[in-house]
């Protein structure tokens, strides 16, 4: 009777806030598979959630034992390793010749990390600290690595809840831009067309970029160096032309690992006791503040950009597309133009923007470091 009872021990040690956890880390599993919300990432955060808040699991540490799940975090995000390594991927994906055709477009992706700087004084005001702060209003650069990269930076005490709402909120674009963009543009100027001629970008160009780029974000914001660089790399490795069998890897292989590996490792930060907090709630709603502003900051900056070019303007939806989530706001920009005017095609406009997001986003990254360090 004893041995049985031993056997079930488990069983009574369990507590409501753990039980809490396994219905998170099943909500997150069925946002991966049913509805193939970030799926890489979110299927193994969510398993990694469930087997974290299993009591005596041994999967983290536990008084002077180590559990494997922290020596895997310690190897791969206490030193910022896997973050690093997913930027060379996403830098090997990305085709910036839309943003080279039009370099104006540059602009956009900087307005629109305008709610990164807007929740930091949000934070602050609600009592985080500024290294906590700092790394909340990163959700805004929408994009996880560089969410990441800056909360384990800072030491931030929150990074999985951080974690967790900027990859719920990128996977959310499509439900939080649109009703965002419509209530703040009428709809003629949705219905504003942009004629799209393609030009062509020299090889040269392309290389060029990604090296040009590196050097003036080390010298505009040192801070930004390694997120930028290691991105610019990977692209590197893209355009020119001679390891297209390392710049396929980058793009399959390895940030299909390192995202797997990401996910599950996080989930080390999502123990109940940590996790199951008010904060908690209070960061998922910065998080979305920080989306929401800057769909703004991108929106309204276009809509100031023609006051001043009444012959050619801009369709204000383009700005929305500045944030760094590639490609889905892109994606969603012209699928409002084309409900709007099955003959308007903003695709490409919004690609060039949301690339430009993407460099602005690390920038902004590498920014809020020099200010905070």
């Amino acid at each position: 009777m004893e041995q049985i009872i031993e056997l079930f021990s488990n069983v009574f040690d369990v507590t409501w806030q753990q039980a809490v956890m396994w219905l998170i880390g099943g909500m997150l599993i069925y946002l991966g598979i049913r509805k193939k919300m970030e799926p890489t990432l979110l299927i193994p955060m969510g398993f990694g959630a469930i087997l974290v808040n299993l009591p005596n699991s041994g999967a983290v540490t536990q008084g002077d034992v180590e559990g494997p799940i922290d020596v895997l975090f310690n190897a791969g995000i206490a030193n910022e390793l896997f973050p690093l390594l997913l930027f060379i991927g996403i830098g090997a994906m990305i085709d910036f010749t839309p943003l080279l055709s039009n370099p104006k477009l540059i602009l956009f992706g900087a307005a629109a990390q305008f709610g990164i700087f807007f929740t930091l004084s949000m934070a602050r005001l609600f009592g985080f600290e500024l290294n906590d702060a700092a790394s909340i209003a990163i959700i805004g650069a929408a994009d996880g690595p560089t969410s990441i990269f800056v909360a384990q930076t800072l030491s931030s005490n929150y990074i999985g809840a951080i974690v967790v709402a900027a990859y719920s909120y990128m996977a959310l674009v499509p439900i939080i831009q649109p009703p965002v963009i419509r209530l703040i543009t009428t709809k003629k100027e949705r219905l504003i067309r942009m004629p799209y001629s393609q030009k062509d970008v020299s090889k040269t160009a392309k290389i060029l970029f990604p090296i040009i780029i590196t050097a003036v974000a080390g010298l505009v914001a040192p801070g930004s160096i390694a997120l930028v660089g290691f991105l610019m790399f990977g692209n590197l490795i893209r355009e020119c032309g001679v390891l297209d069998i390392l710049s396929e890897t980058a793009q399959n292989a390895l940030a299909n690992l390192v995202t797997i590996l990401l996910g599950f490792t996080i989930s080390t930060k999502m123990q109940a006791e940590q996790f199951l907090a008010w904060e908690t709630i209070l960061i998922m709603c910065l998080g979305l503040v920080a989306f929401i502003f800057d769909t703004v900051g991108g929106v309204l900056f276009a809509k100031l950009i023609n006051l001043f070019t009444p012959n050619s303007k801009i369709n204000p939806m383009i700005g929305a597309a500045g944030i760094s989530a590639f490609p889905m706001s892109a994606r969603v920009i012209n699928k409002m133009g084309l409900k709007e005017d099955p003959q308007n095609f903003l695709l490409m406009h919004a690609v060039g923007a949301n690339v430009a997001g993407q460099i602005a986003s690390v920038i902004a990254g590498g920014l809020i470091l020099n200010m905070v360090m």
